[in-house]
């Protein structure tokens, strides 16, 4: 059987067969990406160039903050109804803002101690002398420089190296107003953490001649004795020192 020789294609035949392949490949190629002005075969229809469409991107509408919470109209006429029974039954000043809070040092003092060792320096005090109370500690007011006389007394009582949790607050400070007697109370309790009286003041009386003073050394006059005050509160505050259970002292403001 004799075989045909199949003739084989010139170098130049192979290179325009190449770059006829190579056209046709870019022509085809642009007509599918839709690309404007690729070259094209010739009879091949027109492919409509479809607009790219963006990606949506979830728009964020920003929150707005809430405005600053105003207070209760009842919490209102509740601090307003305080301040008339301190400033006009009582006379006392109370600085603005809220909480209601009173200024020390213009009409009395107040000696602040832990709450066991207020409740045993009570009975050094008259039936007219307020007391307060604040978690768990006790506020007694004293006459006006009773606060500046602590720190010398309790050195004359050589308790003064001792770090009992009495502090004496007076001139340049404040205390929380303790709710009057009568104040309305949301399920019969007050705020938590609100200071309450032990021992109310009472409006329309004297209340400044009742508190504890220096000048009652001697037995002169009806008020207490502040050197016995001091004395029972160091006292009582040593020994909840010795029993772990004192409490810390109070921040000044």
């Amino acid at each position: 059987m004799r075989l045909t020789r199949t003739a084989r294609p010139s170098p130049f035949d192979t290179i325009r067969v190449r770059r006829a392949t190579q056209r046709d490949f870019r022509a085809l190629r642009g007509v599918a990406s839709g690309m404007v002005g690729s070259p094209s075969l010739p009879g091949t229809p027109t492919v409509p160039t479809v607009p790219a469409v963006p990606l949506s991107v979830p728009f964020q509408v920003p929150v707005p903050l809430p405005p600053p919470r105003r207070p209760l109209a009842s919490e209102d006429r509740g601090r307003r109804r305080v301040r008339r029974w301190y400033e006009d039954g009582l006379g006392w000043a109370t600085a603005p803002g809220a909480p209601v809070r009173l200024v020390l040092g213009d009409r009395f003092d107040v000696l602040d101690m832990p709450l066991a060792a207020g409740l045993a320096a009570l009975r050094h005090l008259g039936p007219a002398s307020p007391a307060a109370a604040q978690g768990d500690r006790m506020r007694l007011p004293v006459a006006v420089g009773g606060a500046e006389e602590l720190p010398g007394l309790l050195e004359w009582l050589e308790w003064g190296a001792l770090d009992l949790g009495l502090v004496g607050l007076g001139a340049g400070t404040l205390m929380d107003a303790p709710l009057p007697p009568g104040t309305p109370l949301v399920g019969g309790r007050g705020p938590r953490g609100a200071a309450v009286w032990v021992r109310p003041p009472v409006p329309g009386r004297e209340v400044e001649s009742s508190l504890p003073a220096l000048s009652a050394l001697g037995g002169a006059g009806d008020a207490p004795d502040l050197v016995r005050l001091v004395t029972t509160a160091a006292t009582e505050c040593h020994r909840l020192r010795l029993r772990g259970t004192a409490t810390r002292r109070p921040v000044r403001l």
